[in-house]
């Protein structure tokens, strides 16, 4: 199933931000992939959020440094500006859908086929679905958990295991996963923002998890399409 393997790890980061440079870094010395969804519209934005008491700077990447940045792994849509796309018209869906998609996939050099809703499961709804699967999206992320490692049913309600920040249950899977003689493919699929590892300076506490899971020759480490199989 993934390359003769039958365990497989994958990642995927949201918003495009300055952050992720840190987190590609990560990534890259434990050979973990990784799908980075991006707003091409809000390339270069400066901005900050609030979070646990904490400010964080929440500031676009430019456009011009996303391949270099990303190179090696995969880049994917996540709409043109962030809108609750329930709130938007089928028409609008698609269009900030495949004009983000058509957008990247001119920067990066490759066409690009993932995508994540923005705002995650709470900005989507039958009919914001159903607008993605008419676009150039081979793929589309939720933000539900699963906390599982069976395969999608629904490409386009593509359920990862675990949020980043739940890091207790992270964990928890995680020495679940590597201790898995699986017999049948399983895939264990995390997802966050990079810059909620700043709100409680938690880089060592991802880069040791990502020390546990990587390096393991009965996984396979791919971007979000590599595991599904769609490269």
């Amino acid at each position: 199933m993934f390359q003769g393997k039958r365990k497989a790890v994958t990642f995927s980061y949201d918003d495009g931000i300055t952050q992720d440079r840190r987190l590609v870094k990560i990534l890259n010395r434990y050979g973990l992939k990784c799908t980075f969804n991006i707003n091409g519209g809000l390339f270069g934005r400066p901005g900050a959020l609030r979070l646990h008491d904490k400010t964080v700077a929440h500031v676009r990447m430019r456009g011009d440094e996303a391949a270099q940045v990303y190179a090696g792994h995969e880049v994917a849509a996540h709409s043109l500006d962030h809108p609750n796309l329930k709130n938007c018209t089928p028409q609008e869906v698609y269009r900030q859908v495949e004009s983000d998609r058509q957008l990247l996939s001119a920067l990066v050099g490759y066409p690009v086929t993932g995508f994540a809703y923005p705002g995650g499961t709470g900005c989507m709804d039958d009919a914001v679905v159903q607008a993605v699967r008419k676009t150039g999206v081979q793929y589309a992320r939720t933000t539900t958990s699963t906390y599982r490692f069976d395969l999608p049913q629904d490409l386009f309600v593509l359920n990862p295991t675990v949020y980043h920040m739940e890091k207790e249950k992270m964990w928890a899977l995680a020495k679940q996963f590597v201790e898995i003689d699986a017999d049948t493919p399983q895939l264990f699929y995390i997802w966050g923002h990079a810059y909620e590892l700043d709100t409680e300076d938690d880089w060592a506490w991802f880069e040791d998890f990502c020390a546990f899971l990587g390096g393991r020759d009965d996984i396979f480490y791919g971007t979000n399409r590599q595991v599904l199989g769609l490269e």
